[in-house]
C-alpha cells in the first residue's frame, strides 16, 4: 500500500470532542477535519461504533481518517455509549437506543460551523450495519453512506443463524463482546474512569443466550434489518463485501432492492477493509470512498453513477489454502442486477458413480465421496441416497468472518468430503463461470424432528483437492418459514429449497463441480440433539451460469495516510490445530490468538489481548459438543494496569442449552469484580 503524507487540506486532530445527547450523556468523538473548516466548512463522515477508538481501531482509524480528511471532510470516529471513553451503559446490539444515538450526532455534526451541513456515515461490520439501519430512518442530514461487510436481515445473514440453523459464533460473539466491552475508559481522558469502569462492569450483559432463545425470525431480529422495507432506503448507498467473508450476499440485496442509487463492489477478501485485505488483490478503497463522497456529499458531478451497478472478482480455480495471500481472478462489471449475462442452468441430481465418463484417475480420487452425480441433461433421476454425517464434519469450514492470514478461510474439503453425500458432475471440457447465489431444490426425509442440512458447491480438481465455492444450509423446521417454524414429522418427505452465499468463481478446464450434502458442520453450526439420518429421494441445483468475461475493470491501487506511532512491547503468538483424543475420542478445534502487547507513542496506552477458543465434540454423538473461549484484555500506563478476563462455556442436553460465563476484572493485582452468569435456552427448534 502506498502512503500518502501530504493532502491538498492540511490536517488537525483532536482526541475527545464531546458530543452530548439530549439525556445528557457524552459520547467520546475523534476527529479529523482541514486545518481551515472553521472559515471554509466541509461534510462531515461519521463512524460509529463500540470498538474504542482510543486503542482498538485506531491503527486502521489512523490509515483511514486523516486521508478523508485531507481531501477535504471532517472525519469523526465516535466510541457509541457504554464503550471507550464514552459515557453511558450498552445492553445489546442495534438497539433503539444506538440508532436514536446516531441520528443525533448526525444531526449535531450538521449544526457545527466547520460543517457544511452535510454529512455521511460509513462502517465495517457493526459501523456497516448501523450506517444501513441509520440511512433507514432517514435523518435529514444523511446524505449518503458506505457499508463493508454488513447485512440487510439480522436473522437470516448474520452471526446468529443461517438458514434458521444457530451459528457457533452465537457463542462466540457472545464471548467477544462480554470481553470487549469490559474494559474501561482511558485516565488520560475521563478522571472519573474509575466510577465509570464499575458502573459498566455491573451492567455487562451476558447475551449469547437471549440470542440463542429466539430461534425464529421475530421483530427482535426485524429492528434493525432493513430488508423489512427496502423503500425506506433512499439515500444512495456504497456497499462492500468479500468472498472470504459470509457477508458477502449483502452487496447483491441492496443493488437488487434499494431504490435509492446504489452500488456494489465484492473482492476476494476476508473481513477488513478493502485497502488493507487479504487476500490480494488490495485495491484503492480509500480513493473510491473520497469519489462517493465528493459525489453526494460535495454534489461533484464526477460521473460515479457510471461505475457499474455490480463490481465482481471472479476468483479462478487455484489449490486450496486457508491462510492464502492472493487470489488469481479478474474483474467483472454488471451495469444492472440481477445481470442479463447470467443465465440460470439446472443439473439434475441422480443416482451412480460421478462422472462417469472420467478419466480413470480422478474416478479413483473421488471414489470414496461420490454416490451420484450432477447432470446438465435433466430428468426426473429419482433414487434414494442417505446423509448421516458424522458430527466432526465442518473443521475445514473456516471462520464465519475470517480477520487475516491464520488458517481461518477454508481449507480442503476433500475429507469433509468423503463424510458427506457427494454429487459429482463430470469433468469440464471448457471453463464454467458461476456469478450469483446457486440454488438447491431436495425432497428429503428425516427420521428426528430437528435437524439441517448443509450443501457445499465445490471445484474439484484432478489432483482430488477440494475448493469450497460456497455454502448454503437450512434448518429444516425453517422449511417453509423462517418465522413460523414447525418440527419435522420424522419419515416423511418434504420438498425444501434454499440458496447458497453468492459467488463468482471460474471453474478450469479439466475440473468437476461437486455438491456436497451434510447433517452436520461443526463448530460452524451447533449440532442437532440427535444424530439423524436425512434420506434424500430427488434434487435439482439451479446454477448462475455467467455468459464468460475477460477482465473489464482495473481498480486503483491501495493508498491510506502514514501507519499509528507505536513500538512492540511483546510479541504475538498464533496457532489453530485439529486435535484427536484417542482416549476419550474426541476431536476438537483449538485456536490461540496471542496478539502480543504494543505501546502508542503519541499518547502512551500500553495495550494487550489474548485469546483462546476450544471446540470439542465426538463423531458418534452430537451431545458432546462443548466450546470454551477465554479473552484477556490488558491496559496500563506507567504504574497504572487494568485487566480482564472473560470465560465462557456452550454445551447442551437432548432438551436444553447450556450457556456459562463469567467476568473478573483487575486493577493491579487486585480482584476489583467477578460475576458470574449460568443460563439454560430450550431447544425448540435447534
Amino acid at each position: 500500500m502506498q502512503v500518502r503524507r501530504e493532502f491538498s487540506r492540511a490536517v488537525v486532530a483532536q482526541d475527545d470532542m464531546g458530543i452530548v445527547m439530549s439525556d445528557g450523556c457524552r459520547l467520546s468523538a475523534r476527529v479529523w477535519m482541514p486545518k481551515d473548516a472553521a472559515s471554509n466548512p466541509v461534510p462531515a463522515v461519521l463512524e460509529y461504533i463500540p470498538y474504542r477508538k482510543r486503542d482498538g481501531t485506531l491503527p486502521r482509524d489512523e490509515m483511514m481518517h486523516p486521508y478523508v480528511a485531507g481531501h477535504g471532510y471532517a472525519c469523526v470516529r465516535v466510541d457509541m455509549r457504554g464503550n471507550g471513553d464514552s459515557e453511558g451503559l450498552m445492553a445489546d446490539e442495534y438497539t433503539i437506543q444506538e440508532l436514536a444515538d446516531a441520528c443525533e450526532v448526525i444531526e449535531w455534526l450538521a449544526a457545527q460551523p466547520w460543517c457544511s451541513g452535510a454529512v455521511g456515515m460509513m462502517g465495517k461490520s457493526w459501523g456497516g450495519f448501523n450506517c444501513l439501519q441509520t440511512a433507514f430512518l432517514q435523518p435529514p442530514a444523511l446524505k449518503a453512506v458506505i457499508s463493508v461487510c454488513s447485512t440487510t436481515d439480522r436473522f437470516a445473514d448474520d452471526i446468529h443463524y443461517k438458514g434458521g440453523c444457530l451459528l457457533g459464533e452465537n457463542f462466540g460473539w457472545g464471548a467477544v463482546m462480554l470481553s470487549y466491552s469490559s474494559r474501561p475508559p482511558d485516565p488520560a481522558l475521563r478522571a472519573d474512569w474509575r466510577e465509570i469502569w464499575l458502573e459498566r462492569l455491573a451492567a455487562e450483559p451476558w447475551l449469547a443466550p437471549r440470542w440463542a432463545e429466539m430461534q425464529e425470525k421475530n421483530d427482535y431480529w426485524k429492528h434493525g434489518s432493513v430488508s423489512e422495507d427496502y423503500a425506506r432506503m433512499t439515500v444512495p448507498v456504497l456497499s462492500w463485501g468479500g468472498w472470504a467473508d459470509n457477508y458477502m450476499n449483502t452487496v447483491a440485496h441492496l443493488v437488487e432492492n434499494v431504490p435509492a442509487p446504489v452500488q456494489g463492489i465484492v473482492g476476494p477478501w476476508v473481513h477488513q477493509y478493502p485497502h488493507t485485505a487479504v487476500p490480494g488483490p488490495a485495491i484503492g478503497f480509500l480513493q473510491m470512498a473520497v469519489r462517493w463522497w465528493d459525489r453526494w456529499l460535495k454534489g461533484i458531478e464526477n460521473g460515479v453513477e457510471q461505475d457499474g451497478a455490480y463490481r465482481a472478482y471472479m476468483l479462478h480455480s487455484a489449490p486450496p489454502d486457508a491462510s492464502v495471500r492472493h487470489r488469481a481472478g479478474h474483474w467483472v462489471v454488471e451495469q444492472a442486477w440481477p445481470s442479463p449475462r447470467v443465465r440460470p442452468e439446472v443439473w439434475t441430481l441422480a443416482a451412480g458413480e460421478g462422472g462417469r465418463s472420467a478419466p480413470q484417475a480422478i474416478r479413483r480420487a473421488n471414489q470414496s465421496c461420490a454416490q451420484g452425480y450432477l447432470t446438465r441433461e435433466g430428468g426426473a433421476g429419482d433414487f434414494e441416497a442417505v446423509i448421516a454425517s458424522p458430527q466432526h464434519l465442518g473443521m475445514q469450514a473456516g471462520e464465519f468472518f475470517p480477520m487475516g492470514l491464520n488458517g481461518e478461510m477454508p481449507g480442503d474439503q476433500a475429507g469433509e468430503d468423503a463424510l458427506s453425500l457427494c454429487f459429482d458432475g463430470e469433468v469440464l471440457a471448457e471453463p464454467l463461470d458461476l456469478l450469483g447465489a446457486a440454488r438447491l431444490q431436495l425432497r428429503v426425509a428425516s427420521d428426528t424432528r430437528l435437524g439441517f442440512v448443509v450443501a457445499r458447491l465445490c471445484d474439484v480438481a484432478p489432483d482430488g483437492s477440494s475448493v469450497r465455492i460456497a455454502h448454503g444450509m437450512l434448518n429444516l423446521c425453517h422449511r417453509t418459514s423462517l418465522e413460523a417454524p414447525e418440527v419435522m414429522q420424522p419419515g416423511v418427505a418434504v420438498d425444501i429449497g434454499f440458496a447458497l452465499d453468492q459467488m463468482a468463481y471460474r471453474l478450469a478446464a479439466g475440473h468437476r463441480l461437486r455438491l456436497a450434502l451434510s447433517n452436520s458442520y461443526w463448530p460452524f453450526l451447533w449440532p442437532s440433539p440427535e444424530a439423524g439420518r436425512l434420506t434424500v429421494t430427488a434434487g435439482s441445483l439451479k446454477l448462475p451460469v455467467h455468459l464468460g468475461s475477460d477482465a473489464e475493470w482495473q481498480p486503483p491501487a491501495p493508498e491510506g495516510a502514514r501507519p499509528w506511532n507505536h513500538r512492540q512491547l511483546r510479541a504475538g503468538k498464533s496457532s489453530r490445530c485439529i486435535e484427536q483424543d484417542l482416549i476419550a475420542g474426541t476431536q476438537s478445534l483449538i485456536v490461540k490468538d496471542d496478539l502480543g502487547d504494543v505501546e502508542n507513542l503519541d499518547h502512551g496506552l500500553c495495550t494487550g489481548e489474548t485469546m483462546q477458543e476450544i471446540w470439542e465434540i465426538r463423531p458418534d454423538d452430537p451431545l458432546s459438543a462443548r466450546a470454551e473461549h477465554i479473552w484477556e484484555q490488558r491496559l496500563s500506563r506507567g504504574d497504572w494496569s487494568v485487566k480482564t478476563i472473560a470465560w465462557a462455556e456452550m454445551t447442551a442436553t437432548v432438551t436444553h442449552l447450556r450457556l456459562r460465563a463469567r467476568l473478573t476484572a483487575y486493577e493491579g493485582a487486585a480482584v476489583i469484580f467477578e460475576r458470574e452468569f449460568d443460563e439454560e435456552v430450550a431447544r425448540r427448534f435447534i
